[in-house]
């Protein structure tokens, strides 16, 4: 499947789009861009649940910018990949570690053969929960992870202990691909109106992932089953231990969002206080969704990253330039 291109939303030339095979032959869309002779390796991009690879199309050119290789996957169940229920609007899963043979898809198909070293990830919000228990397993493939608003935990979730029994039993009755309770089942989130959003306070960056779900309705997804619930609840409670982020030896930076409400800042900040080799940054003004956020958190996430990763040194990118320009910076709240 190519890539949806919209006037709001232009993606950065010279895009290599293609369909790999997991282990258990889930189609998975990833795209992928090279910066130039010069190179500082290659910075791998994972959405959060719901999303797709079209909404890190300014983010790509900023890396490119920087001088790195860039490559994105839609995990499975959203995006450009295959879906894993007969409804396309429900982005399930049975359990996590079905994400794990997504990352060594990703590895053996594209990184290995294609990519330049060494390799980075900057993870979104779910990817963040995939990306950790890779790295805690000991088998990651990165030098270093970059992860923004990771789920170490949800939100306030409403009548949560009785949510965290009921959906394992549920999903044992043959329940797991129906929706979520509370979620807004079929409709995706990115379609409705940007007042009253809790993914970011920019209305012209939330205007663009819209363009692409109206464009492209088929790469957008709607609320979580309940079988993506109960294995979302069963990687947070393994997230939950203390000794879990002691065993991560892989450098890791988070940027958490000090206005979320959809996952817990706290517990990210918490989780990142028992790390060996990382270490959480919380940026105040930011809501859910930091790389779509207003310019005044942006500056602050890439001052962050640019500081972590080695080789990450700004340029002059007139693509990203004029992504920024568009998006003009809306005075703090």
């Amino acid at each position: 499947m190519e890539l949806c291109v919209t006037d709001l939303n232009p993606a950065p030339p010279g895009a290599i789009v293609s369909v790999i095979r997991t282990k258990d032959n889930v189609g998975l869309r990833v795209a992928r861009w090279r910066c130039g002779e010069a190179c500082a390796g290659t910075v791998a991009i994972f959405p959060g649940r719901a999303e797709f690879i079209e909404k890190y199309f300014e983010v790509a050119a900023e890396l490119r910018e920087r001088s790195f290789d860039v490559v994105i996957l839609d995990w499975r169940g959203q995006g450009g990949s295959d879906r894993l229920a007969a409804h396309p609007g429900k982005g399930h899963v049975g359990h996590f570690s079905a994400y794990q043979r997504d990352l060594d898809a990703l590895r053996r198909e594209i990184l290995e053969p294609f990519c330049r070293p060494p390799f980075f990830a900057l993870g979104h919000s779910m990817a963040g929960a995939i990306l950790l228990d890779q790295a805690r397993a000991g088998r990651s493939a990165f030098e270093r992870i970059v992860l923004t608003a990771p789920m170490i935990d949800l939100y306030r979730l409403r009548l949560a202990r009785i949510a965290h029994g009921l959906a394992p039993v549920l999903a044992a009755l043959g329940f797991g691909r129906v929706f979520a309770p509370g979620y807004g089942g079929a409709t995706p989130y990115v379609t409705r109106p940007f007042q009253g959003n809790v993914l970011t306070s920019d209305p012209q960056r939330y205007a663009r992932a819209a363009s692409v779900a109206a464009a492209a309705p088929e790469l957008a997804i709607g609320g979580p089953t309940i079988g993506w619930a109960n294995a979302a609840f069963s990687q947070m409670r393994r997230l939950s231990h203390a000794e879990y982020p002691r065993r991560i030896l892989t450098p890791v930076l988070m940027l958490a969002a000090g206005i979320d409400r959809v996952v817990d800042t706290a517990a990210a900040e918490a989780f990142a206080s028992r790390f060996k080799v990382g270490r959480c940054i919380t940026l105040g003004l930011a809501r859910h969704e930091i790389l779509i956020e207003r310019d005044i958190v942006r500056e602050q996430f890439w001052a962050a990253f640019d500081a972590f990763i080695p080789g990450s040194l700004a340029g002059t990118d007139p693509f990203a330039a004029g992504l920024a320009s568009a998006a003009a910076r809306p005075e703090p709240s």
